[in-house]
Formats: C-alpha cells, sequence, structure tokens
C-alpha cells in the first residue's frame, strides 16, 4: 500500500470515527413529576418518633391529631438520578404535583425557574459539560435533590 492509500484509509477511518461520535449524541426526554409521598398510623400501633431529623422543610413530620393519628411526609422529584452523554440534546419535563412552589435550578447549567403545582416546565439544553449537577429545590431541602449525570465523551484520536 502507498503512503497516499495509506493517507486516504487513515481519512476515511478519521471521518468514520467522527461520523460515530456526532451520531452517538442523541435526543433525551426525561419527566420529573414534584412528589410528597407520605405515610400514618396511630400512636396505638408505633409510637410517634422522637429523633431528630435533617434540618429543612423537605420532611414533614405531624404531631398525633386528638385520635393518636400521627403522619410523616416529605418532598422529592421522582427521579433521583438521570445519565445522559455529553453532547447529548437533552429535554427536562418537569410536572407539579404536590406542593405550592418549587424554586428549582440545575447547577453548572444556568437553568432556574419556578414549578407550580397543576403546572409543567420544560427545560431543553445540550448537555456541554461532563459531570454530576444537582437539580434542587430550594424549598424542600435537603430530600428534593436530584443527579444530572453527564458522562464524558469518547476522545476521538
Amino acid at each position: 500500500m502507498s503512503l497516499k492509500d495509506l493517507l486516504i484509509v487513515s481519512a476515511a477511518v478519521a471521518i468514520g470515527f467522527a461520523t460515530t461520535a456526532a451520531a452517538a449524541n442523541s435526543k433525551r426526554t426525561f419527566t420529573l413529576a414534584a412528589i410528597e409521598p407520605k405515610g400514618g398510623v396511630t400512636v396505638d400501633n408505633e409510637p410517634f418518633p422522637t429523633a431528630a431529623l435533617p434540618e429543612g422543610s423537605g420532611i414533614v413530620l405531624k404531631q398525633p391529631n386528638a385520635e393518636g393519628r400521627w403522619e410523616v411526609s416529605t418532598y422529592l422529584w421522582s427521579a433521583q438520578q438521570i445519565t445522559v452523554n455529553q453532547g447529548d440534546d437533552v429535554t427536562l419535563q418537569f410536572v407539579g404535583i404536590n406542593g405550592a412552589s418549587h424554586p428549582t435550578t440545575i447547577e453548572g447549567y444556568d437553568q432556574s425557574f419556578t414549578l407550580k403545582r397543576g403546572e409543567a416546565h420544560s427545560v431543553s439544553f445540550r448537555a456541554h459539560k461532563a459531570g454530576m449537577f444537582k437539580i434542587i429545590c430550594a424549598t424542600h431541602g435537603p430530600t428534593m435533590v436530584s443527579e444530572l449525570v453527564v458522562t464524558p465523551a469518547a476522545a476521538t484520536e
């Protein structure tokens, strides 16, 4: 094989890698719901807990009522972790189910908005930087936090 043929084959392989890498980028859509799981019981079945809970308004513990029923609830995003590839076009669709208001930030991607109960909010961006980025509700910490994981693009050498 001549040097010229070798260069042509090398260029074709390089173009193939670049095309493969570009083709690997995809459009990804995820839905995150603002939810509030709850549980309750009466003190005759389970005593009211006395241990301290984490600081913040993400966990709510209600004292026993007149019938002795107590409840606990917590606010969460329905997806705890979302994984995408660097270079993917990502759409996150947020739906407000529980909680009146969720001031939300996607760290590292300059995305902030307030989600309200009964509303939907869509955020789209290209996952241009790899790493782990928190999706945080400023009202309901420390429990209402999800992670956006952006895996690094494969090196093309």
